[in-house]
């Protein structure tokens, strides 16, 4: 079986919005596939240390906004003993089920059910403002949130701080109506969909 894209509906190549004379200065708007997402979660009568479990040579930090991550893989931290692993690596996931025990983790493949769009340029913070409550200002290079934007909820990835490289992730069925927020907050600056 394939996989059919979340954004396949919605997403088309081209240049949108205020783009005349600026093309070094667009933004860039790509959906992102073929990402292996798995949740990872401590139960609460759990007493096994998670600081010492290695995961593709990273370990997993229960301390907010935290993202742990190698060329391959990046783990966030999205709550008290509750993260993402996100990677290129599909067959990790095995490694992931042989490492944490169903009777301290319950651990869930999310790979299908996540829309991915990724957002890179300057002006990709603004975008981000236009819908959504937090403060960004605040938000450095391997941090990562969850919140809402124009009342979808959202997890919130930045990669890196110059340009800014930022990666959303929602719900499957709230994908289209995250890339149109998206998408029309970006016009104001121009961008491009890759």
């Amino acid at each position: 079986m394939s996989t059919i894209s979340a954004l396949a509906n919605v997403h088309s190549t081209g240049q949108f919005g205020d783009c005349e004379n600026k093309n070094d200065n667009l933004l860039n708007i790509s959906e992102i596939k073929n990402l292996l997402i798995v949740q990872i979660v401590q139960y609460k009568n759990s007493s096994i240390s998670f600081e010492s479990i290695d995961i593709d040579g990273l370990n997993l930090k229960d301390e907010p906004l935290s993202v742990v991550n190698n060329n391959e893989t990046r783990i966030l931290w999205n709550g008290p003993k509750n993260w993402f692993l996100i990677s290129t690596k599909k067959d990790l996931l095995n490694n992931v089920l042989e490492v944490f025990k169903e009777t301290d983790f319950a651990v869930t493949d999310l790979s299908h059910s996540r829309a991915i769009i990724e957002i890179e340029g300057e002006e990709a913070i603004e975008v981000l403002k236009k819908g959504c409550p937090f403060n960004f200002n605040t938000l450095e290079k391997n941090n990562s949130i969850n919140s809402t934007y124009n009342g979808i909820a959202f997890t919130v990835d930045k990669l890196d701080n110059n340009p800014n490289k930022i990666r959303l992730f929602t719900l499957r069925s709230f994908g289209e109506s995250l890339y149109h927020s998206i998408t029309d907050a970006s016009l104001e600056f121009g961008y491009k969909s890759l």
